[in-house]
């Protein structure tokens, strides 16, 4: 057994060796393979993310996802909520939702994040390690709620990282996800489980600009 790795590990090293080129500017360039539907992006986004589990929040304006989320936090009696992103905060805060943050992201009961953008086709929405949530608090807290706009839809997940180029440039956050609805498995005797590693609830604010 020990000689057959060694075989094996030695013909991958000769393999790295030999430096081959890619041509990567020679690969013609193919259309989408999805091409955006009749529907509003809006709506888009909102039948998928929900047909995903998702819990999806329509607001006019700031007014009403403030009201929208006091009656949240009310109706689950929520008191642990964690925000790392301080213009989230502040936003919330100049829009009256007074909100008393918790800094245990891990006994929290919820974490608020914006996100990078939200993906209509799929139902996902785009984060990265260059929001001030970085990388652990969607994934951590036992609910996730994400804060968008209307002008971060886009249709799909090529426009989405096309939008994060023109974004950040050649500085690309080291990480970049798709959260699409609450983590699920069904690897358990294929049953369907959710919330095994990550949030059990992800619910989606979207204001209209």
């Amino acid at each position: 057994m020990s000689e057959s790795r060694e075989h094996m590990l030695n013909k991958i090293k000769q393999a790295l060796s030999i430096k081959v080129s890619v041509p990567f500017s020679t690969v013609p360039y193919n259309p989408p393979h999805f091409m955006p539907s009749k529907e509003e992006l809006e709506v888009e986004f909102a039948e998928n993310f929900s047909g995903l589990l998702g819990k999806f929040s329509y607001c006019v304006n700031s007014e009403e996802l403030v009201l929208q989320l006091h009656s949240l936090i009310e109706k689950r009696s929520w008191s642990r909520i964690y925000c790392r992103d301080e213009a989230l905060k502040s936003f919330l805060e100049k829009n009256g939702c007074n909100i008393y943050y918790s800094d245990d992201l891990n006994n929290c009961d919820v974490a608020i994040t914006d996100c990078e953008f939200l993906i209509a086709r799929t139902g996902s929405m785009l984060l990265s390690s260059g929001q001030q949530s970085g990388r652990t608090v969607s994934v951590y807290a036992p609910i996730h709620i994400c804060i968008a706009k209307t002008s971060q839809l886009v249709y799909d997940i090529d426009d989405a990282l096309q939008q994060m180029k023109l974004r950040y440039g050649n500085n690309l956050p080291s990480l970049m996800s798709f959260a699409t609805g609450p983590s699920r498995t069904a690897d358990i005797e294929k049953t369907l489980v959710v919330g095994v590693h990550g949030p059990k609830e992800v619910f989606c604010f979207l204001i209209d600009e």
